[in-house]
Order: structure tokens, then C-alpha cells, then sequence
């Protein structure tokens, strides 16, 4: 008699529970310009290294049910994808669904003479989409934790040098 063990590496016994990081980084400006430069979504490919040509649908913008698409990479690959904003608090919170599998969550707090931006990402449900083992999936997770420092820091510099170092436009 033989026992078969189960792949663990499957999708079948992943938690997407398990795919989450936040990120953070202080940025001169008061936490109502950072909300309203992140809810701005067209700006996002201005920081972002994986996201470009994003856009509110006509008539549209940062609200509860607002939905925006736009153009994605990573690797060699390159997509579009369709959010919808979950919460749109000015100074305050800023988070959206993508395709109903990860949501991206901004939070802003003051601090000092500036802001505290943090960065949060979460995988909802698993989809083969975004990898088919643990392997892929932790790929992932490094490849968008990456991706979010690097937006944060773009971020913080591009407010730096848009206000002369002021950061209260």
C-alpha cells in the first residue's frame, strides 16, 4: 500500500492570507497633498515601475465605486487591469481592489513637518494568473514589495523636488 503525500506547493494549499506586506516612508508634505497626489491615479506612472497609463473612467475619480484601469508589467509580460476604489478618505486612506484579487491600501499620518505614507498590499484569492506554486507566489510577493519601496521613495523625491523641498503645495 502506498500513500501519496500532497503537493504542498500547489494552489490547493496556499493561503493568500499569507501574501501581504506593508511599506513606508516619510514625505514633505502635509497628508491632504500625499492623499491627493496617490488618489490622483494618473500620477501613479509617474512613481510606480510597474504601473502606467492609469486613468479614472470618464467621469470618474477618487470615491467609493470609482473605477480606473490601467497598463501593467513585470518581467517580460505586460497587461491591462480594472480597479475600483474601496476607501477615499482625503488626508486619511486611499485603497482599491484590482480584479478582485488584490487590493492596495494608502494610509497617510502626520508627522513632523511632513507625512508618514504607508504602502499596504494584500492578496485576496489565489489565481493561477499570478503563479501556480508557492515558489511563484513568493516571487510575486518580493517582486511587489520591491515595486512598492520603489514607488514610496519616487514618491517622496518627486515631492521634494516638485516644492522646492517646501512640501505643502
Amino acid at each position: 500500500m502506498s500513500t501519496t503525500v500532497p503537493d504542498r506547493t500547489a494552489l490547493g494549499h496556499l493561503d493568500p492570507a499569507d501574501y501581504r506586506f506593508t511599506r513606508k516612508a516619510w514625505i514633505a508634505a502635509t497628508p491632504s497633498r500625499a492623499y491627493d497626489l496617490v488618489s490622483d491615479v494618473q500620477m501613479i506612472g509617474t512613481w510606480s515601475p510597474s504601473a502606467s497609463e492609469v486613468h479614472y473612467d470618464a467621469g470618474s475619480g477618487p470615491h467609493p465605486g470609482a473605477r480606473f484601469g490601467g497598463r501593467n508589467r513585470r518581467g517580460g509580460r505586460e497587461w491591462t487591469s480594472r480597479s475600483q476604489v474601496l476607501e477615499a478618505e482625503p488626508g486619511d486612506t486611499f485603497s482599491f481592489v484590482v480584479e478582485e484579487v488584490v487590493r492596495w491600501r494608502w494610509t497617510f499620518r502626520p508627522l513632523g513637518t511632513g507625512t508618514v505614507a504607508e504602502q499596504s498590499w494584500q492578496l485576496l484569492r489565489l489565481d493561477p494568473v499570478l503563479g501556480t506554486t508557492r515558489a511563484e507566489l513568493d516571487a510575486l510577493l518580493a517582486h511587489m514589495a520591491d515595486s512598492a519601496e520603489t514607488t514610496l521613495t519616487a514618491l517622496a523625491r518627486w515631492v521634494a523636488e516638485e516644492s522646492g523641498g517646501r512640501g505643502h503645495r
